[in-house]
């Protein structure tokens, strides 16, 4: 064997030792791939058991599903816990329901994916105590009424999208789709809508939820005078049916 051949020999072997030995390596790199903790061991049994299928085998994303790279776990904590992922078909639009995870099981979820999604917005501290209701209320009725409506009971936006209702959702899926803009919904960073404007728009919307309507039916709380005005609009109506059936008797 030449000179020149023992080198390309060498060069190749040196090569292949390489490769082999950065191959191991990244195998045994920390992330979405590889389960560090008993949590994290829960949280990659329930993604391999529920979102593999859409999300990939390391979360990058195939066609039925997107990538979650950066999404953030404020984005993981909110579609788990409203319920809207997993999906039974891809296809459908994500829509509230009840959640088919524990809440242990979501916190599983999200020490597992917490490698992958980083970069994103993280779960936010939430607090409404004390929060200011009239900013909460200014700042809803400028920037989220057109689409959730003036009651915040859900609209149709258009081309089969849905703007959910808010009355369910707690105070930190609030904020949460706040910093992460699920579906059609923008995004408001801490930038654009600080912490606690975020917290006043929550404790706004939860006031609204747990004040009773005590004038009776709330009728999408689209105004002060809705339920006058369809007591008026029946009320008239009936008395015109008994004056024309009373005239027609007589």
């Amino acid at each position: 064997m030449t000179r020149q051949a023992r080198i390309l020999t060498w060069v190749l072997r040196v090569g292949l030792i390489a490769a082999i030995v950065g191959q191991v390596a990244w195998s045994f790199r920390p992330g979405v791939g590889r389960a560090q903790t008993d949590e994290e061991a829960l949280g990659r049994r329930l993604y391999e058991s529920g979102c593999i299928t859409c999300h990939g085998v390391d979360g990058t994303g195939t066609d039925l599903g997107p990538s979650l790279e950066g999404v953030g776990t404020a984005s993981v904590h909110f579609y788990l816990s409203t319920g809207r992922m997993p999906l039974a078909n891809p296809g459908d639009q994500p829509s509230r329901r009840p959640s088919t995870y524990t809440d242990d099981e979501i916190e599983a979820f999200v020490a597992y994916l917490a490698p992958l999604v980083a970069g994103g917005p993280e779960i936010p501290d939430v607090h409404i105590a004390g929060a200011d209701l009239s900013r909460g209320s200014q700042l809803f009725l400028n920037n989220c009424a057109a689409c959730h409506g003036a009651g915040a009971g859900g609209d149709s936006i258009g081309g089969g999208q849905i703007a959910p209702s808010l009355v369910e959702p707690t105070a930190q899926q609030i904020v949460e789709a706040i910093r992460i803009g699920p579906g059609l919904m923008p995004r408001w960073s801490e930038t654009t809508m600080e912490p606690a404007d975020a917290d006043a728009v929550a404790a706004y919307l939860v006031w609204l939820r747990d004040n009773a309507d005590e004038g009776g039916i709330q009728l999408g709380r689209v105004g002060a005078v809705a339920e006058g005005l369809i007591a008026m609009v029946v009320g008239l109506g009936l008395i015109l049916l008994v004056i024309r059936l009373t005239r027609a008797k007589a």
